[in-house]
């Protein structure tokens, strides 16, 4: 069972909870990512007792919304949006026209980044090479950071993957296997590096135990303060990718400008 709470608030706007009737759940439990709040409620569980749990839990429901809002990200229309998010900052954006498209670093700007882009090509065209510019600089960085990192590990990993993921930020496969979350890019690199520690240190032992932390402790000392950063900033970063990388939404976007026109 899927509806929705719709929650009266002291100022007079109201709040949307997702409520979500779940017959392997034992507790009442209060969710909040980026896409907004969720009550879960158990099978036995009364709607009275939910709404109950949901105003015991107002003040930490409002704190956790503020804290997952999203920053505001432009869909990707091509020669429309000026910034790109990459490595925790904010790159200049130059489009030119051009016969074929490609994405890379700007010749003329060492921040910038260059979109070569032909006239009539589509957003969905412009999705997929900021796609796959996402995925060469993901794949580039962790091939910087992982030599210095293999000795001490009872095996290499078997291969990468990355692709955008609604939760984790990392997984490692019984193959071995090396699974990321492409919005890792945007993220500060430092934070996308301990994901990657996290995850080879798995390797070693395949648990959260206080040797696995002993193991992320000896190879990325400041762990902490990236594990900190990601649940404070992490669910933007998520969104943001979606939002770049939906190139239905551009196309809505662009052919409601273009009837505005």
């Amino acid at each position: 069972m899927r509806d929705v709470l719709e929650l009266a608030l002291d100022d007079g706007s109201t709040l949307d909870i997702q409520r979500v009737r779940d017959p392997r759940a034992k507790r009442i439990k209060l969710s909040v990512d980026d896409r907004g709040a969720r009550l879960t409620l158990p099978p036995r569980a009364s709607l009275v007792a939910g709404e109950r749990f949901v105003a015991a839990h107002l003040d930490w429901l409002t704190t956790q919304l503020r804290r997952h809002a999203p920053p505001p990200q432009a869909p990707l229309l091509p020669f429309s949006l000026s910034m790109l998010p990459l490595d925790g900052a904010e790159r200049p954006l130059r489009w030119q026209q051009a016969r074929f498209a490609s994405l890379g670093p700007d010749p003329d700007d060492p921040a910038g980044l260059l979109f070569s882009f032909p006239p009539k090509a589509t957003p969905a065209a412009a999705v997929r090479v900021v796609r796959e510019f996402y995925l060469a600089h993901a794949r580039a960085q962790v091939g910087s950071w992982l030599p210095s990192y293999l000795p001490g590990l009872p095996r290499p990993p078997r291969a990468f993957r990355f692709r955008p993921v609604r939760s984790q930020w990392g997984s490692l496969a019984p193959d071995g296997t090396v699974s990321l979350d492409l919005a890792l890019v945007l993220a500060r690199p430092s934070a996308f590096r301990y994901v990657l520690v996290h995850e080879l240190c798995h390797l070693i032992e395949a648990n959260h135990s206080k040797a696995f932390w002993a193991e992320v402790e000896a190879r990325f000392p400041d762990w902490r303060a990236e594990r900190d950063w990601l649940r404070e900033y992490g669910g933007g970063v998520k969104a943001r990718l979606r939002v770049l990388l939906d190139p239905g939404r551009a196309a809505d976007l662009e052919q409601a400008a273009a009837a505005l026109r």
